[in-house]
């Protein structure tokens, strides 16, 4: 009784806030419904979903452009993340290593909002801070970061890896303290090389650790919204539309619902393909195991 008391807060926050607004997401994909309209909902069975798969703009296109945007982020973020996880981890006793780590954890508690509308005025073509040192060191000219369809793409990425590669140290570092001390200095002591020892021992011990995050990188990198729309709204073109902001246009600036539903729900679905492939790849090496 004493457990039913202690977790129907809990439970009951998750079914007014998760699962109620889920159900009703995925009833309203099925329905052609418009708040601007002024039209009752119209049941419509599963055409709004065939409407979203046979339309080249509407999902294909974005994204392609989003599993781009996913694959390069996630893995900058990742790499750099473990080499910064590996200096902070073998220099515990380096001078100011506290005020470093606050220093770069900084960015990662940031809003996205406030990073794009910062970002935005360093990569501005006329007085922006970037331009300025390029044209007083290099002797360059303006370079327009955000309105160069070359350039656009990888500029709002090379900010989401300057907020979120913090995120991945703090992952590498939790893996790396995860690692039985004793194991490492047997390693030690029979001078295995660090390359043997990364996969043998770090990853072994470690790898949880890492994967979840990689995870949690990945479905939170798929839904980026809030620092595409203050630095180029999608733009120039399309070259910085995501997912999400093709559902936040449909969703809150046409208002039509029904679509927009269907939509989230074919989102949903993937983020949940996405998940289900990550802890299958983790589990891979205990199912071997189990199984020989």
């Amino acid at each position: 009784m004493l457990v039913l008391v202690l977790l129907a807060p809990v439970l009951s926050f998750f079914i007014v806030f998760n699962t109620i607004p889920t159900l009703w997401l995925l009833g309203l994909s099925f329905y052609n419904y418009s708040l601007t309209s002024g039209m009752p909902p119209e049941f419509v069975g599963f055409r709004n979903f065939f409407a979203i798969l046979a339309s080249k703009n509407a999902i294909w296109f974005d994204l392609s452009r989003t599993f781009t945007f996913v694959l390069c982020g996630v893995t900058l973020q990742t790499i750099l993340g473990g080499l910064l996880g590996f200096l902070f981890w073998g220099s515990k006793n380096m001078p100011g290593r506290r005020i470093a780590l606050t220093m770069l954890f900084a960015p990662m508690v940031l809003t996205p909002v406030a990073t794009g509308t910062f970002f935005r005025f360093i990569y501005d073509p006329t007085f922006g801070i970037l331009n300025y040192i390029a044209r007083a060191g290099f002797g360059a000219g303006s370079i327009d970061f955000l309105g160069d369809p070359n350039l656009a793409f990888w500029a709002v990425l090379a900010v989401d890896c300057w907020m979120w590669t913090p995120f991945m140290t703090l992952m590498t570092l939790a893996a790396l303290g995860s690692v039985p001390t004793a194991e490492l200095e047997a390693a030690e002591i029979d001078r295995v090389p660090m390359w043997r020892r990364l996969p043998l021992v770090i990853w072994h011990h470690g790898k949880f650790i890492l994967m979840l995050g990689i995870l949690l990188r990945t479905i939170d990198s798929f839904k980026t919204l809030d620092l595409i729309i203050p630095m180029t709204k999608g733009g120039p073109g399309q070259n910085t539309r995501l997912v999400a902001l093709e559902l936040n246009k449909q969703a809150f600036e046409s208002f039509n619902m029904g679509w927009s539903s269907a939509y989230a729900v074919l989102l949903l679905l993937i983020s949940i393909a996405m998940t289900s492939v990550f802890i299958f790849v983790l589990n891979l090496r205990r199912r071997r195991e189990s199984g020989s």
